[in-house]
């Protein structure tokens, strides 16, 4: 396949960047930092905002998907999520590219609330709750959207896994505590996803507990 990766100097970005070219597709990945990154046969860099849907026009065309792994620094308020996300769906229409794969998380949507104890308690309220609130209009549009689209919620981001393998829930029980995953776990659901067609209009909820 040949993909259009937004934000792919990130943490989930350069995963998916090394594991895809390892599966023999082909990407194209946008950054506002050049220096972070390498250029090479299977892997071509263009310099843009994700949020100029002039430049997305201009990149989008010729891909089979584009995934959207954006991320932000800092716990002020944002609109990156919403806007890029109108951006890059309004140049996939132009394009005709209907494969569109947004990683979210855990906070977004029903998914709040089921990140394990101190996720919930702590992280979320004092440093990832203003960055939601946008990820939740993000999803809203996405859902709007007559694209072929998947958002991924992770679990939150740890070094190392938990145990046992990875679950998936596209429905969230109740008691449900989705505690770790890594980045290069996400990376792979992701590829995984877009080889197999899977996911198609869902939101899964992925980690280990």
């Amino acid at each position: 396949m040949r993909l259009l990766v937004l934000g792919a100097t990130g943490g989930v970005g350069s995963c998916l960047l090394e594991q895809a070219v390892t599966r023999g597709h082909r990407v194209t990945a946008q950054t506002r930092s050049p220096d972070k990154l390498t250029a090479g046969e299977a892997v071509s860099v263009v310099v843009g905002s994700p949020t100029d849907e002039a430049f997305l026009r201009r990149h989008v065309v010729g891909h089979d998907a584009v995934v959207l792994c954006l991320g932000v620094a800092g716990i002020g308020r944002t609109t990156l999520f919403s806007e890029s996300t109108k951006a890059v769906i309004d140049a996939m229409t132009a394009a005709g590219v209907r494969r569109l794969i947004a990683v979210t998380g855990v906070g977004a949507g029903e998914s709040k609330g089921h990140g394990g104890w101190f996720y919930n308690a702590v992280v979320y309220p004092l440093f990832t709750r203003n960055r939601y609130a946008d990820k939740d209009l993000q999803e809203a549009i996405i859902a709007e959207s007559d694209l072929e689209w998947t958002i991924v919620r992770p679990a939150p981001f740890t070094a190392k896994a938990g145990a046992g393998a990875l679950q998936v829930h596209t429905e969230i029980p109740d008691t449900l505590q989705l505690r770790a995953i890594t980045r290069a776990e996400v990376a792979s659901f992701i590829l995984d996803s877009l080889e197999n067609a899977s996911f198609v209009r869902q939101k899964p909820f992925i980690g280990h507990s």
